[in-house]
């Protein structure tokens, strides 16, 4: 039996979730009301000679989505099951391939890979389009929508298609436990601080202020504070951790739909330390509400690459439904009034990191073992990850000849394998890894050495 829905239901629940809130001021109420009424006589319409059964609550979500898609690209609705698992993301931990996502243009867009996460150490990239999960299209689905389709059981694969470029690179990706909230800090040469922020959560400067008492007692003057792919987390987060750095007087600017101006200050009498903030592509919303901060207010020097460039701030609402809807309610600038949405910070030492870029590397079938011989995707991985590595192999071109034979074999003696030459499954889980920690390791930071350079000066 057809279904029939209510539209008026739909407005009714959202008003009834916003007790005081009323129309912005550009609606016309009268009309509105009148063009509610059209639509859901539509509807009624559409659902009586419509051939197929239809879900009530697919309707009412897919009316919920239609209104939040006209505005921005931050703003959207969660049905029950991704309000609560927003709500996990924001508790600090969650289960997937730990990536920040929005939706933009019917686009699922990769805010930031999470620091240590699978999806970083695939090589997954800030700016990225998240195309494919396990060969679904997800091209139209809203971040949230897509986020569901991402994490799973701990120690479960997901396999991820990313459009990047004109390029379709695709990852299979172990799903692991993700934390969101980490500051690590250590003391480097000449006697200067490092403290790596991950993000902007209630306990982070509780975690920095841990840190920076380690560092007095060694007489630490100097900081380097790490924000690359810190895609943000909570305004006063960022704005507390700022009282810690640099010193007293505005630091952002939050201006509200309703026209109301909250201004956000440093109570900071003098700098204690001299600091360096790294960033990039991946450090977002609170991070540039930091590094803008930081650097219009001349305190400290800003090393990287541009940052993202989210200006703006959203307010989560739960509604009577056990859904909820995330909106921008406001956009924030830096110190001067300076804009940062759209725009990022632009560092004052721009610096590109040299990276092994992993998605150039064909992956490994893990059926097939190849032997001398053989021409495949396998040879042509093996052969390329072993001239990364310093084998001295010809210029790889997947077909299994004796030198590249030679040097298998003397690969998997360094690795304590069985040394017969056979590509099997053992030595391509072997090369694979020595790649990855190789890609980890052995390259030069040289946005760390710039910033060291430019404290010590």
């Amino acid at each position: 039996m057809k279904r029939k829905v209510s539209l008026l239901l739909a407005v009714l629940l959202i008003l009834s979730s916003f007790a005081s809130v009323g129309f912005a001021k550009e609606i016309d109420k009268d009309k509105f009301t009148t063009d509610v009424e059209f639509l859901k006589n539509v509807i009624y319409f559409v659902l009586d000679n419509y051939q197929y059964e239809v879900d009530q609550e697919e309707v009412l979500e897919g009316l919920y989505d239609g209104f939040f898609n006209v505005l921005d690209d931050y703003s959207v609705y969660y049905t029950p099951k991704e309000y609560s698992a927003m709500l996990e993301n924001t508790a600090g931990e969650f289960t997937g391939i730990g990536v920040q996502i929005i939706d933009a243009n019917d686009q699922v867009i990769v805010v930031t890979p999470l620091q240590g996460s699978p999806a970083l150490n695939a090589g997954i990239k800030a700016g990225d389009i998240i195309k494919y999960v396990d060969g679904y299209d997800i091209t139209g689905l809203t971040s949230s929508q897509a986020s569901l389709l991402i994490r799973g059981t701990e120690g479960t694969s997901v396999k991820i298609g990313i459009l990047r470029g004109e390029e379709i690179l695709n990852f299979d990706i172990v799903r692991s436990k993700i934390t969101t909230s980490i500051v690590e800090g250590k003391i480097m040469d000449n006697n200067i601080g490092y403290l790596k922020v991950t993000d902007f959560s209630d306990n982070t400067v509780e975690l920095v202020e841990k840190e920076l008492s380690a560092f007095d007692q060694n007489n630490v003057k100097k900081i380097v504070i790490d924000m690359r792919n810190n895609g943000g987390g909570t305004l006063q987060a960022a704005v507390d951790l700022l009282n810690l750095f640099v010193t007293e007087g505005p630091v952002v600017y939050v201006d509200y739909a309703s026209g109301k101006e909250d201004i956000y200050e440093s109570e900071l009498k003098e700098q204690k330390y001299e600091i360096a903030v790294l960033i990039n592509g991946g450090s977002a919303s609170a991070t540039e509400v930091f590094a803008g901060a930081v650097k219009y207010k001349n305190e400290g020097i800003i090393v990287g690459t541009k940052s993202f460039g989210k200006g703006v701030v959203q307010t989560l609402y739960p509604l009577i439904s056990g859904s909820g809807v995330k909106f921008t309610t406001a956009e924030y600038f830096s110190v001067d009034r300076t804009p940062v949405h759209k725009i990022g910070i632009t560092p004052d030492i721009i610096v590109e990191n040299e990276k092994i870029d992993l998605s150039k590397y064909p992956a490994f079938s893990k059926i097939d073992k190849p032997v001398i011989g053989t021409v495949s995707l396998d040879v042509l991985a093996a052969e390329m990850i072993l001239n990364t590595l310093g084998y001295d192999v010809n210029e790889p071109d997947g077909v299994y000849d004796q030198k590249s034979f030679n040097e298998i074999v003397k690969f998997q003696k360094d690795n304590f394998l069985y040394s017969y030459g056979t590509i099997d499954i053992a030595t391509q889980n072997s090369l694979y890894n020595a790649l990855m920690n190789h890609a980890q390791g052995d390259i030069e930071d040289l946005q760390l050495k710039e910033a060291i350079k430019a404290l010590n000066k």
